[in-house]
């Protein structure tokens, strides 16, 4: 999938890192929406389907790994690539928790934008 034709939906509830994400993003030529808790994503899904969701964990009103489970099980997003960002959950049990979850990836924060980039864009060629 063409970059310039792809899309971002960022779940996280903090605002500084929800908007340095868009920011780096946008400068990459994607499409990128953002929404801080799982209410406000699941409406924004009724309209969208983004190519790739970087899902924030410990969000304000539904741990992420139960919206993604949630994600998973609907026929429209069970092929969208999840990547999981965490500053809390970064044992390795975590992870594996997400993985089982159903996400395609577990980033730790702080996360280096380049490092997020080679993800998604991996992500992007993936699903090409």
């Amino acid at each position: 999938m063409p970059v310039k034709e792809a899309s971002i939906l960022i779940v996280d509830d903090d605002t500084h890192f929800r908007e340095t994400l868009t920011d780096a993003l946008s400068l990459r030529k994607l499409q990128v929406h953002s929404v801080t808790t799982g209410a406000e994503a699941l409406k924004i899904l009724e309209d969208m389907t983004p190519s790739v969701i970087l899902l924030d964990v410990q969000l304000p009103d539904i741990h992420g790994f139960d919206l993604c489970r949630i994600l998973k099980r609907s026929q429209r997003f069970k092929g969208v690539p999840i990547v999981f960002l965490s500053a809390k959950y970064t044992e390795p049990a975590d992870r594996v928790e997400g993985l089982i979850a159903g996400a395609d990836a577990y980033l730790s924060k702080p996360i280096g934008l380049e490092a997020l980039w080679e993800e998604v864009r991996y992500l992007l060629d993936k699903g090409a």
